[in-house]
Order: structure tokens, then C-alpha cells, then sequence
């Protein structure tokens, strides 16, 4: 009997692979938080932006190449409830790639290009993903299972533009941004909770995304910095980021049992934002501080092995595959 095994394809190039544009412009800005603690961090948050960049640029042409060759596909993952919120990782790349050229003083006419579009699109994948929840019709079988971490990503994904959007003088989109991030994070979070108590947890592959919990507090706090937020809410962001940083890493053995999949992406940008907003609380000097330090250390040590495992995943052909219960697309 002949075994048939799905064949690596760049249909199957989901939008959820644009989270390691996302992992690397977090660790790229991180980096550039730790310059006060040690100067050479600069030179190092370069070379991560650049990586970013050029990641970046390959992804988007590979997916121009994607909707030319597999428009079925595509439409299929805008589609499903569960891979609709991944679609936001493409405008939060182009913000947050707009975000590290600003730190490092590229202020141009790409730059602010690059924010104004990545700022409009999430805002309007946001917009399809919530009016989903008003759809007529919709069921509890239906509605439940999406509500994972992963609806983080375009529901809380506009505090991003807040980070360099005053910088660039765009303050009042940005605050606006921030002000319904603000809002759905926590009715985001009340959906996910729900969901555990009716549904159960999420798939044992999809444990890594448990890390994006992370991500709301840490990136409310550090874009609150930029938008004139009083210190004691900062603070309380932090202790929040804190908490689910401690629960995020009861599932990381776990997580790491399982074979390695994008999903696993999902812990990157979470652990860089938290070790950024970590180095910008932590004074120059004591324990704080090589905390704060080695905490980065660790990220980056993460994120790197990711890079590794990626790289690996796709010369041995087994990222660039169905996902697991997804139904074939028409010109499979």
C-alpha cells in the first residue's frame, strides 16, 4: 500500500507565518530598550531589524505569490474562524517594522507608509473579526472554539501603532488605536476564560499560543509610555504581564513535547515585549537590572533556537503543510 503524505507547498503558507516578522522586530526593539544598560545593544538590535526587514520582504512576496497561484487557499484562511485572527500578523509586521526603523532614526517617507497601511489594515481585520461575533446565525459550536489567545493578535494588535505613531506625528490615530485595544483586551480576555470553562483548553498544538497572553500588558504599558500614561498604570501592567508570564511558562515544557510547527512562533513576540518593557522599568544599576538583562538573554536565546528550528522544519519539507483538521482547499 502506498503511503500518500501531503506534499510541502507554498499554498500552505498561512498568514500565522508572518508572527516571526513580529518575534524578530519585538526582540530588534527589546534590544534597543537595553542601550541605557549596555551600548553595544544598539548594533545588536540592528542586526535583528535587518533580518526582520528582509524576512519581511520575502514573506510578502511570497504571498503575492500565494494568492496568484492559490486564491482558494488564501480566501480559506481570511475565512475560517480559527486562522482569520492570524491575518492580523501581516499589518502588525509592517507597524512594528515601521516602529524599529523609527528607533533607529529612519523617520522617511517609507517609514511613515509603512505605519499609515499597517495601522488601517489592522484596524480593518479587526473590524471583520469582531462583527463575526454579531454574526446572524452564528452558534456556540461555532463561536467557542475560536476563542483562543490568538484572538489577541487583531483585537488587542492596534496598541502597536501607539508605539512609534506619536514619534511620527500621528498621536491622534495612535491614541485612538489605543483606546479600543484598551477595550477589547479585556473582553477578549473574559471570551478566552469563557471558553476554557466550555470548551475545554486549546489543541495541544496550539499550547505555545498560550504565551500571547502576555503580550496586551507588556505592549499597553510600553506604548502608554509614548502616549503620556501616568507611571503607577505602567506598574500595573507589568505585575498583570508578570502573571501571565508565570502561567505562559507552566505550558512551555509542554509546549516543547510536541513536534515543532509555526505555532510555536506564538511565544516570540509575547517574551520580547515582556523582556522591553522589563529593561525600560529596571533601574541602571543592581539586581533589577541583570534580571531584566538576563531575562532578554533568554528571549533572545529563544527566538534564536525558533530561527534554528524553522530553518531545519523547512529543508526537511514539514512546515509547509496542512493544518492539522483543516479542510483541502479547491486546488489542493
Amino acid at each position: 500500500m502506498t503511503d500518500i503524505r501531503p506534499v510541502s507547498s507554498i499554498e500552505h503558507l498561512n498568514f500565522a507565518w508572518f508572527a516571526m516578522v513580529m518575534g524578530l522586530c519585538g526582540l530588534s526593539l527589546a534590544w534597543m530598550r537595553a542601550v541605557p544598560h549596555w551600548a553595544g545593544a544598539a548594533q545588536v538590535s540592528m542586526g535583528v531589524g535587518v533580518v526582520a526587514v528582509w524576512l519581511l520582504l520575502a514573506l510578502l512576496l511570497a504571498t503575492v505569490w500565494r494568492v496568484l497561484r492559490h486564491p482558494a487557499a488564501v480566501l480559506a484562511d481570511v475565512r475560517d474562524p480559527l486562522r482569520q485572527v492570524f491575518v492580523a500578523a501581516l499589518p502588525s509586521s509592517l507597524v512594528l517594522i515601521a516602529t524599529v526603523a523609527y528607533v533607529h532614526g529612519f523617520d522617511g517617507f517609507w517609514t511613515d507608509a509603512a505605519w499609515m497601511l499597517g495601522s488601517a489594515a489592522l484596524l480593518l481585520v479587526t473590524t471583520g473579526v469582531v462583527q463575526r461575533w454579531f454574526q446572524p446565525g452564528l452558534v456556540a459550536a461555532q463561536f467557542w472554539p475560536a476563542m483562543t489567545p490568538a484572538l489577541f493578535i487583531p483585537v488587542v494588535g492596534n496598541v502597536l501603532p501607539a508605539l512609534a505613531g506619536v514619534g511620527l506625528g500621528h498621536p491622534v490615530w495612535a491614541a485612538a488605536q489605543y483606546g479600543i485595544a484598551a477595550v477589547l483586551w479585556p473582553v477578549a480576555l473574559t471570551l478566552v476564560l469563557v471558553r476554557i470553562g466550555k470548551v475545554g483548553l486549546w489543541p495541544q498544538r496550539m499550547l505555545p499560543a498560550t504565551f500571547i497572553t502576555i503580550a496586551p500588558p507588556s505592549v499597553l504599558a510600553l506604548s502608554g509610555v509614548q502616549l503620556g500614561a501616568p507611571d503607577v498604570l505602567v506598574h500595573m501592567l507589568w505585575g498583570v504581564a508578570l502573571l501571565f508570564t508565570g502561567v505562559s511558562m507552566t505550558v512551555f515544557k509542554r509546549s516543547l513535547a510536541q513536534p515543532f510547527g509555526m505555532s510555536f512562533w506564538g511565544m516570540s513576540f509575547p517574551l520580547a515585549a515582556s523582556a522591553a518593557l522589563s529593561l525600560h522599568l529596571a533601574p541602571a544599576h543592581g539586581v533589577a537590572q541583570l534580571l531584566a538583562l538576563a531575562w532578554l538573554a533568554w528571549v533572545t536565546a529563544v527566538i534564536a533556537g525558533l530561527l534554528l528550528a524553522t530553518a531545519w522544519g523547512l529543508l526537511q519539507g514539514r512546515l509547509l503543510l496542512p493544518e492539522p483538521g483543516a479542510a483541502p482547499s479547491p486546488s489542493a
